[in-house]
């Protein structure tokens, strides 16, 4: 027989020792966004990206590395290199997993990954199908580890960010990086 647990969080014994607190590198991949920060305005703005900032910070972790990057795959690969050799442990991106030809960040995250966490993109819709019905078939969100360093990939929309950063990620990036760091 099943023991009875607590299906929103980790059990207490998974998570002891794991350290509370990690540095964050958050990308916006957007080529609209990433226009006007370059001409220097302001009209769209980069919502998700501040959302994902906040959300972050507000949890105790800390922001070290931010950008907006157009959806071009030598551009994500390019920011993507950055935020990996900054002191970040995880990086957040947001933009880019829908299904358009300009739609390429899973495209190059994929390569680059050493281990993928299906998971992660299964709960994602699950939760988002709660919110959006069958339109969360939309999002091809992926998370996965790179060089000991662990990535998520959320669909650019605000609610999306939103969602997987206070519902998924900051409930479990302790855990997570708690075995990512495992030898």
């Amino acid at each position: 027989m099943f023991k009875s647990h607590n299906l929103m969080s980790t059990p207490a014994k998974h998570k002891r020792g794991a350290k509370k607190h990690y540095k964050c590198a958050i990308l916006t991949i957007s080529t609209s966004k990433y226009w006007n920060k370059e001409k220097g305005e302001a009209d769209i703005g980069d919502l998700s990206g501040e959302i994902a900032k906040e959300l972050v910070t507000k949890s105790g972790h800390e922001e070290v590395y931010y950008n907006v990057v157009p959806d071009k795959e030598d551009k994500i690969y390019e920011h993507i290199s950055k935020a990996l050799n900054t002191d970040a442990n995880f990086i957040v991106t947001s933009g880019g997993t829908g299904l358009t030809k300009s739609d390429v960040t899973i495209e190059v995250i994929s390569k680059l990954l050493n281990k993928e966490m299906p998971g992660f993109g299964e709960i994602f819709r699950l939760k988002s199908y709660e919110e959006i019905g069958t339109a969360a078939m939309l999002s091809r969100a992926i998370a996965g580890v790179i060089g000991g360093k662990t990535i998520f990939c959320l669909p650019g929309s605000p609610d999306a960010v939103r969602l997987a950063l206070s519902k998924i990620i900051i409930p479990e990036i302790a855990h997570i990086m708690k075995h990512v760091r495992q030898k």
